[in-house]
């Protein structure tokens, strides 16, 4: 089965970039973005969708114009999205040819399921489709995996209870497995900033990882100071 394309026709930079990131947590890859009627319906002849998310309000006039032009070549299901809660409002995009409304703000989650319920009606989604597009995208080193957008890892395939900087240390080692990796480079991937007088910072980040990755923290094996260095990831190191 095709992987399902996604078109999002809002001017809201942020809420697409939200919507886009939920969506490709939840195994979708082809998706994109169009802030206008204009682009979007240029992006729906070029890009062919399976799915679109629509605002009412764009730049350039109404979604609901937009939908009928769709609706003049196509059947795939349209989600409207409305700062407006009226029943009118919600009457109208459906009457039009809207499959569903959802009520701005909203939740990224159940924006997503409700994308996965519109794809199954259509026929273009299976949750195990979605499931192997989203094992596909994971990085696997050793015993470790971390997910495409590099929030979750795992080890063994289990999912580890990582904070969010002891997720970038994980990506950093996991992307240069076996390379000694200094602690300024280390500091800059993970915080942003440089190093200066940060040594006691990472050196607690570091022990608190391994204690979560490893067996023995005190006498680590994936983890390996170098001295004067930085440190080096053994992912094939057995504990």
């Amino acid at each position: 089965m095709e992987r399902p394309r996604i078109l999002i026709v809002d001017d809201e930079q942020d809420l697409c970039k939200l919507m886009k990131t939920t969506l490709t947590k939840e195994g979708f890859s082809e998706i994109k973005i169009a802030g206008s009627i204009k682009e979007g319906w240029q992006k729906f002849q070029d890009f062919e969708p399976n799915l679109v998310i629509l605002d009412v309000m764009l730049p350039d006039g109404e979604g609901y114009d937009l939908c009928k032009s769709i609706r003049g070549v196509s059947r795939i299901p349209i989600l409207f999205l409305s700062a407006k809660s009226d029943e009118v409002d919600k009457i109208l995009g459906l009457a039009i040819g809207g499959d569903d409304y959802i009520t701005k703000p909203f939740s990224p989650k159940e924006m997503a399921y409700r994308v996965k319920a519109q794809l199954r009606r259509a026929g273009v989604y299976t949750i195990e489709a979605t499931a192997k597009a989203k094992a596909a995208k994971a990085t696997s080193v050793g015993p470790f995996e971390i997910n495409s957008d590099e929030t979750e890892v795992k080890k063994d395939g289990h999912l580890l209870e990582l904070t969010a900087k002891e997720v970038g240390l994980m990506a950093s080692f996991m992307r240069n497995p076996n390379q000694i990796l200094s602690k300024e480079s280390l500091f800059r991937n993970v915080w942003g900033q440089d190093f200066y007088g940060a040594d006691n910072t990472l050196m607690v980040h570091i022990r608190r990882l391994r204690e979560k990755i490893e067996e023995n923290p005190s006498n680590p094996s994936y983890i390996l100071t170098v001295k004067g260095l930085g440190y080096r990831f053994m992912p094939n190191n057995k504990n």
